[in-house]
C-alpha cells in the first residue's frame, strides 16, 4: 500500500485592508458620537449685556540682584533702604516677588533683600534661574 504525501498547507496571510477599512468606520463613529454628546447638559441662556473694565496682565514683579550687590526694582535702581518702600507702592496682589540674583552675587546682599521684602508684604519669592 503506498502512502500519499500530506500536502503541507500554504502559508495564511492577514489581509490588511479590510481591517484599515473597519478602523476608520470605528474611528468616524466615535467621533460623530463625541460630537453628539457635547450639547446633552447644556442649557440654552441668553448672557446679560454690560460693560466692565478690561482685564490688565500684570507682569510680575521683579527684583534684580548684580554681581557688586546693586538692586534694580522692575528695571529701576533702588538701595536696600529703600527696596521695602518701593516694593509696598508696586505690591502685586498675589503678593510674590521674582529674584533674579547673578551668580557672583554675594549671598548676604540676596537674603538681605529677600528680608526687606519680605517685610514690605512679600509672601511668596520665585528665584529665576538660566535654563540650559
Amino acid at each position: 500500500m503506498k502512502l500519499r504525501r500530506v500536502r503541507a498547507p500554504g502559508k495564511g496571510r492577514i489581509e490588511i485592508i479590510p481591517m484599515i477599512d473597519v478602523m476608520f468606520f470605528l474611528l468616524a463613529t466615535f467621533m460623530l458620537a463625541s460630537l453628539s454628546l457635547q450639547h446633552i447638559d447644556t442649557l440654552a441662556i441668553h448672557m446679560p449685556q454690560g460693560q466692565a473694565v478690561a482685564l490688565t496682565h500684570q507682569e510680575p514683579l521683579v527684583l534684580t540682584i548684580d554681581q557688586h550687590g546693586q538692586l534694580q526694582l522692575n528695571h529701576h535702581v533702588v538701595v536696600l533702604a529703600q527696596l521695602a518702600a518701593a516694593i509696598h507702592a508696586q505690591l502685586p496682589a498675589d503678593h510674590s516677588l521674582v529674584v533674579a540674583a547673578d551668580d557672583a552675587a554675594a549671598q548676604g546682599a540676596v537674603v538681605q533683600a529677600m528680608l526687606h521684602a519680605r517685610t514690605a508684604g512679600i509672601e511668596h519669592f520665585m528665584i529665576a534661574i538660566h535654563h540650559e
